[in-house]
């Protein structure tokens, strides 16, 4: 079992699977949702089991996806697809060991212009 929580523990969250490899996202609306780049792994919306589900905040980003923070202590928790049946979980709130490595960068043609990639891995420009 993975789990994960907020900084302040109003929010925590089970999953019940092995998790994906994450990605990061270089985007613009990543970069400002986290204060650099966010880095998630995509969970089955089966295998995911959320208490202090109604402290999360949800910001609706796009007409397709929103972004869950814990409105108490304002930690980056989720990208939602509302879509799909998946979500993406921020690897920085998993609070057990992820046995995974980042997977690829994407949307590297907006990353920010104070940091450079140099770890080897794909980089997509969207």
């Amino acid at each position: 079992m993975i789990k994960g929580s907020c900084m302040c523990g109003a929010v925590k969250f089970e999953i019940s699977s092995e998790l994906q490899e994450p990605d990061a996202c270089h985007c613009s609306q990543c970069r400002k949702q986290s204060g650099h780049f966010f880095a998630s792994a995509d969970v089955s919306r089966d295998n995911i089991a959320i208490q202090g589900s109604e402290k999360v905040t949800w910001y609706h980003s796009s007409e397709k996806v929103r972004r869950g923070f814990c409105g108490v202590c304002g930690s980056s928790l989720f990208w939602d697809p509302t879509q799909r049946d998946w979500i993406a979980v921020a690897m920085g709130a998993i609070d057990t060991p992820t046995e995974v490595h980042l997977a690829k960068h994407i949307f590297v043609a907006d990353k920010g212009d104070y940091y450079e990639i140099t770890d080897g891995l794909p980089q997509n420009v969207q």
